[in-house]
């Protein structure tokens, strides 16, 4: 699914499908990719032929830098800001109830919804490279929405210090130390390679014993339908205040020096 300013594109070979999404600023996902990601995640999660899917990102850089700023600045009205926060809401419920184990590729920094993302895949394989922030307090909103993901892999206590100092970064040993990354390499090419021989070793395992493995993985999330749509809520009425606009703007403007 191609755009103007980005895509998400999906492959198959062997039983391994590689989802792969990009955008020009930092992999920062506006609502039409969430969706197609989160459409392309449940299509690819009801294919026979696929055993195992790997979620990655385009570029070395950066993994995911979460929401778009250009379209938190220009939501009007609470409604407008429910159904965008419920991008990120769709995404990983996509992945939650996808019957396919997904491996993470995190090559670089995530940060807000990108740490969303790499909590919600059943293995991320980082880089040292993939340290991460929850920016979202920084801003006025909270991580209300990605919040039950990284609270289910680091726990409450770790999931509450990446929330409050919403302007420091983690390591990826961090990450490592607390679950949220299985395993961390020194280079891509090694982080490449650990991604392709996990997927090869899974594509040859049993497809029925894997879909019931990852409902024990995830029992207890039968609500999360709901609870992420509310949360969505919460962030979208919290993106109307004046204090996360003037927010928004100065860290542009930062950024655009």
């Amino acid at each position: 699914m191609q755009h103007p300013d980005g895509y998400v594109r999906s492959e198959t070979d062997h039983g391994i499908a590689t989802i792969e999404f990009y955008h020009p600023a930092s992999n920062s996902l506006p609502g039409h990719i969430l969706n197609d990601l989160a459409k392309t995640i449940n299509d690819i999660g009801i294919e026979e032929r696929v055993k195992v899917i790997v979620l990655k990102s385009h570029g070395d850089r950066a993994f995911c830098a979460g929401a778009s700023f250009d379209e938190l600045v220009a939501i009007e009205n609470e409604a407008d800001g429910k159904i965008f926060f419920s991008g990120f809401a769709n995404v990983i419920n996509a992945m939650r109830k996808c019957h396919k184990l997904i491996i993470g590729r995190i090559q670089g920094k995530a940060v807000g919804g990108g740490v969303g993302l790499a909590a919600a895949v059943d293995y991320a394989i980082a880089s040292e490279e993939a340290s991460v922030k929850l920016s979202e307090l920084a801003v006025g909103i909270g991580p209300f929405v990605v919040g039950p993901a990284v609270e289910r892999k680091v726990g409450t206590s770790s999931f509450s210090q990446l929330a409050i100092d919403a302007t420091g970064w983690r390591s990826a040993e961090w990450a490592k130390k607390h679950g949220l990354y299985a395993e961390v390499h020194k280079t891509v090419e090694h982080l490449d390679q650990a991604v392709a021989d996990l997927a090869e070793r899974l594509a040859h395992s049993s497809p029925d014993a894997m879909a019931q493995l990852k409902k024990i993985f995830w029992q207890g999330t039968d609500n999360w339908d709901k609870l992420l749509t509310d949360r969505a809520a919460i962030s979208g009425r919290l993106v109307l205040s004046d204090f996360t606009r003037n927010a928004i703007e100065k860290f542009k403007a930062k950024t655009s020096n």
